[in-house]
């Protein structure tokens, strides 16, 4: 068998098998309590039983290669179980041991051997809290843990153990089908795990808590699976700080890597970030029964102004809209609600119909008419003790029943989270209703979901090679282009550069009357990447005179500032107009993601209005695009009070010159610089630039 398809009997377990002592007797126990209906062994050599679980003495002596088996012994009986259990056929094996790559070199070899030691049985950690698997009960876990069997959910893979365990325990009603600790991902890593996961039909949605990658293609690859399937994929990736990423490096041995990058690999693929884990559960929560809405629009309902009026505030910081009521509906409502509703969207429709059955479902009836894609109730349950959890009910089951006659997709949710009970969040998700605790939390979530099915359809128009990046090689050390070199290469590929000749010294009077003035003069050296600072540009030389003195100056100040420098070679320029916008584009080399390209504002304002985005390569028209609209400066391109706009197709070509010549020369490009590249009503100009190459 292959290790993806023993990964699929891990994942689907016919048995179960614990290698461990105590606390695994009692995993094997919580399994049957849990609903695992087939044949579970716990093995061990040194008792005939634990805790009323007989042992079997070796894996050697089990009757078969079990399906999913779980090991938590030391890492040196670990790596003589996963032998002993890959030469007897065994499906997949879950190792809860640390010691391994995450502690440095010896460990790095265990992992090693370990991995050999599996051969193609699928290997799940080491140093990972384990498996729950809620669709088949088979928890391969080494604690208590607060799921329950579903008929379907989300799928839940982090790189915490803690993580995993509290999410659990969490009282959110979250329906999980499975939940897995990745740990070192030594074999199997969230790129492996979410492949197999997305052909099972029950798992609705994804959620990962990450550090970090270490397989950015194949995790891109099966994020592209996850958007044809249209299952939405939540991460809460950690790192964003300078001392979280310094923490993730030594954490179950990952790679933090740049967070600029992973945020442009989440948005062309469509991934949903979050920012915590509330954020991360109510999201879950709103993708879980697998109903997606078509679009942001709400029909929203309450039974208080100062609710009506929470949900508009953070339906619109959430993107999402509220059609006004049509007059059918406005006329319909005022012929139930009392003269003092405010008949709107968000609805306030009063407590004075609370409780009336007939009234309540008039007005659902009247207000799910709408076209909306999408509706909300807000509901808060009062204490049990106060008897009037019943009316709840009542609402509950009656927007339900609404939904479902009306053909629309809802959720509830409650302005205070814990004023959403479980048995209420238990009967709406068994209905495919959404219980969202907190609405600003919800609408937030909402609003992310909403968005999903648009995003997701402009991404697949894009191609899947607009999606999946490139992972070239990673390389060290190169050689610096100097300016000319550097513009000849990139105008090769359509890079707009301006007119100009390569001269010296002794030569550049003459050039310069061919050229024609005013101009500009640059020192040409690769030893000085960084003119300005060397006093090696002067601009806007109107005549002879002007360009004599320039290089007179030219030669004193290169001399003190970098005195090994030759001032042989000069570039003479035609001075470009004064620009609407200046950009820098650039080529990054980050390893595990390949090439990115950069686009940001540019000229002496880079590093001080840090305004950039980053696309991985390789990318498309459509994506520059909406890179340079989605920049805090791009007023200055699209014109404002009076100012023209910038011609964006000429813009757009530009930069796509740069990431071609990127992409055709990834196997050996380093690093790469335009800035400024001058922006105008006519295209774009590179008027400095700067490429790196391996030698």
């Amino acid at each position: 068998m292959t290790q993806r398809d023993n990964l699929k009997r891990l994942l689907a377990p016919r048995h179960l098998a614990f290698v461990g002592g105590r606390s695994m007797a009692r995993a094997l126990k919580r399994c049957a309590e849990g609903g695992f209906a087939g044949q579970m062994w716990l093995v061990n050599p040194q008792h005939a039983e634990l805790e009323g679980v007989p042992c079997v003495s070796t894996v050697a002596e089990l009757p078969c290669g079990p399906d999913a088996v779980f090991i938590a012994t030391n890492r040196e009986q670990t790596l003589e179980s996963v032998a002993a259990l890959a030469t007897k056929g065994a499906g997949g094996a879950i190792c809860y041991a640390s010691g391994f790559a995450e502690t440095g070199a010896e460990g790095q070899a265990l992992q090693a051997q370990l991995l050999a030691a599996a051969g193609e049985m699928a290997l799940l950690g080491p140093n990972c809290y384990g498996l729950l698997d809620y669709l088949h009960g088979a928890a391969l876990w080494p604690v208590a843990h607060g799921g329950k069997q579903v008929e379907k959910g989300v799928a839940v893979l982090t790189q915490s153990g803690n993580f995993a365990y509290n999410l659990s325990m969490s009282d959110r009603s979250l329906p999980v089908a499975y939940m897995a600790s990745v740990g070192n991902q030594a074999q199997l890593g969230v790129a492996e795990l979410m492949d197999v996961l997305l052909d099972e039909p029950r798992v609705t949605a994804i959620g990962l808590h990450l550090e970090g990658l270490k397989n950015v293609p194949g995790f891109a690859r099966a994020a592209h699976k996850a958007l044809e399937k249209g299952v939405p994929i939540i991460a809460l990736k950690t790192g964003v700080s300078q001392i979280g990423a310094e923490l993730a490096l030594s954490h179950t041995s990952s790679l933090a890597g740049s967070d600029a990058l992973y945020d442009s690999l989440f948005e062309r693929l469509g991934v949903i970030r979050v920012s915590g884990p509330v954020s991360f559960m109510e999201t879950l929560k709103a993708a879980a029964c697998g109903t997606l809405p078509a679009g942001p629009s709400l029909i929203a309902l309450a039974c208080s102004g100062g609710d009506a009026g929470l949900i508009a505030d953070y339906a619109e910081a959430n993107g999402l809209h509220l059609p006004k009521l049509d007059a059918g509906q406005h006329h319909a409502l005022a012929q139930t609600l009392p003269s003092y509703a405010n008949i709107a969207n968000p609805l306030d429709f009063t407590t004075a119909i609370w409780g009336n059955g007939d009234a309540l479902e008039h007005m659902l009836d009247s207000a799910l008419r709408s076209a909306a894609d999408a509706a909300l109730l807000v509901l808060d349950y009062p204490g049990e003790e106060t008897g009037e959890r019943p009316q709840c009910d009542l609402l509950l089951e009656l927007y339900c029943k609404a939904l479902e006659r009306h053909g629309k997709t809802g959720f509830i949710a409650s302005a205070f989270p814990e004023l959403l009970p479980a048995a209420a969040r238990d009967y709406l998700h068994a209905r495919g209703v959404a219980a969202l605790q907190g609405v600003e939390d919800g609408l937030a979530a909402w609003g992310r979901i909403a968005a999903y099915r648009p995003r997701r359809e402009a991404l697949l128009a894009r191609g899947e090679s607009a999606l999946v990046p490139m992972s070239p090689s990673p390389l060290v050390d190169g050689e610096l282009w100097d300016e000319w070199q550097s513009k000849q290469a990139l105008r090769a590929f359509g890079l707009p550069v301006p007119q100009a000749l390569l001269s010296t010294p002794e030569r550049a009077l003459e050039d310069a009357d061919q050229l024609g003035y005013p101009l500009v003069l640059k020192a040409v050296s690769a030893q000085l990447p960084h003119k300005t600072e060397a006093g090696a540009v002067a601009l806007n030389l109107k005549n002879a005179e002007a360009l004599t003195q320039a290089l007179g100056e030219m030669r004193q100040r290169i001399a003190a500032y970098a005195p090994g420098v030759v001032f042989d070679q000069v570039l003479l320029e035609r001075m470009a107009t004064a620009p609407l916008a200046e950009l820098i584009v650039g080529i990054k080399r980050e390893q595990g993601f390949g090439l990115a390209l950069v686009i940001g504002a540019g000229g002496i304002l880079v590093e001080l209005l840090k305004d950039s985005r980053s696309l991985l390569l390789p990318t498309n028209d459509a994506a520059i695009r909406d890179a340079l609209l989605s920049l805090r400066s791009a007023p200055l391109l699209t014109g404002f009070r009076g100012r023209p706009a910038a011609d964006l197709e000429a813009l757009v070509a530009a930069i796509r010159a740069v990431a071609d010549y990127a992409c055709e020369n990834a196997g050996q490009l380093l690093e790469l610089d335009v800035n400024p590249l001058l922006v105008s009503v006519d295209g774009a100009v590179a008027v400095d630039a700067l490429i790196r190459i391996a030698e």
